[in-house]
């Protein structure tokens, strides 16, 4: 096991958006230049103009960021220093006794408030009707993002290792960690990069490809499916991935100075990749997501969240063909997409994992957290509750 990390400085933070970069919002708003509308059936080309429209219409002139700022704000949110950047996270512990330490990563295009409705499950479950430990609970922001800043480049190796900082910096010696996106990337790599420290991780994404091919076993019927379903999804759905890989710089002009690109941008994605059919305020409520774009906003990090997708292509962190992560783990299969890229084999995910708990679940999507918290936290705490 490695050595304790000696203290770190970590300030108290309080989120407040100056007056004037919410009126600017608010001009920008107003005075968006709207294209035409697309032809044929509502949303098959892109965000749909009239869903669009009324809703940033509400984002101007009727949706109270300061009621939003102000119940973040009830929250314990902090900035830490790790290897020269500032690191945004809130730390919440078990309401009695010595919680189970646990750090949790949002991916994108998301943040740290996809995360919340989990503090209160976890760090008091019993209240909730849960069974199983209480959790000190540590959510960041992934640099760049929000209120994090971002060095010149961070793959899943380098967040790995300023979590390792910022989990030891706060005193704990072994803990847990979790996450969906980016962030189950981000928890593999700490238990590849320290996994002595690790208690276990808990995904709700198969974030990484295992190795398949020569000197690997041949897949399954189950895993040649979902191999080919991703192939089919990626065929239609993958076209930011692909510009956001390889010219972040370029679309980020765009939706760091338009409001309306950015919200079109993001909420297509939460539209598709979440258990909404095909109705996104069925699933979210317009503060949720307005509180979620004015974030982006407000911080001006879209642009940089955006360069996960070139930093993980093109200084990947590679695992070896061939090795496990040496640590428990468990999977919890939300993959009720409203654009589906199907769901992975336990067998698929085995490849990489020594999978303790598998649990499918019976709704929730790409964004499980903010989507079904209930049914994401009583997993986690059986999960962890085990170890």
């Amino acid at each position: 096991m490695s050595a304790l990390i000696s203290p770190m400085h970590v300030t108290p933070f309080r989120i407040h958006v100056p007056d004037e970069v919410l009126a600017d919002l608010r001009t920008r708003l107003r005075s968006t230049r709207w294209p035409a509308p697309a032809p044929g059936p509502a949303w098959a080309q892109g965000t749909d103009l009239a869903y669009l429209q009324p809703l940033l219409g509400y984002w101007a002139d009727g949706f109270d960021w300061r009621a939003q700022e102000g119940h973040l704000n009830t929250f314990r949110h902090f900035h830490a220093e790790l290897d020269g950047i500032r690191v945004h996270f809130i730390h919440e512990r078990a309401r009695e006794g010595h919680g189970i330490p646990l750090i949790i990563t949002h991916g994108w295009p998301s943040a740290f408030v996809e995360l919340l409705p989990l503090v209160p499950l976890l760090t008091a479950p019993a209240a909730h009707g849960i069974e199983g430990p209480a959790f000190d609970l540590v959510i960041p922001s992934l640099p760049g993002y929000g209120f994090s800043e971002r060095p010149r480049s961070a793959n899943y190796r380098t967040v790995a290792r300023l979590w390792h900082q910022l989990m030891q910096g706060l005193g704990y010696t072994r803990y847990g960690a979790g996450g969906g996106d980016f962030g189950a990337g981000v928890a593999t790599h700490m238990a590849l990069e320290d996994p002595a420290r690790l208690i276990g991780i808990h995904l709700t994404t198969p974030e990484l490809w295992p190795a398949t091919g020569a000197g690997t076993r041949p897949l399954s019927d189950a895993e040649a499916a979902y191999v080919r379903q991703v192939q089919a999804w990626d065929a239609v759905e993958r076209g930011y991935s692909a510009i956001q890989s390889t010219r972040p710089q370029t679309l980020g002009y765009a939706l760091n100075d338009s409001p309306a690109g950015l919200a079109a941008w993001l909420l297509e994605k939460w539209r598709s990749w979440s258990d909404s059919g095909g109705d996104l305020e069925a699933r979210f409520s317009r503060e949720f997501l307005l509180t979620l774009l004015t974030i982006y906003w407000a911080t001006g990090s879209i642009t940089t969240s955006l360069r996960d997708y070139y930093d993980n292509r093109w200084e990947p962190a590679e695992i070896p063909a061939g090795m496990r992560v040496p640590v428990p783990a468990g999977f919890a299969n939300f993959h009720h997409n409203y654009v589906s890229e199907g769901s992975p084999p336990r067998e698929w995910v085995e490849r990489l994992y020594d999978i303790r708990r598998w649990t499918e679940m019976p709704h929730g999507g790409h964004f499980a957290a903010a989507e079904e918290p209930v049914q994401l936290a009583r997993d986690l705490a059986a999960f962890f509750g085990t170890l």
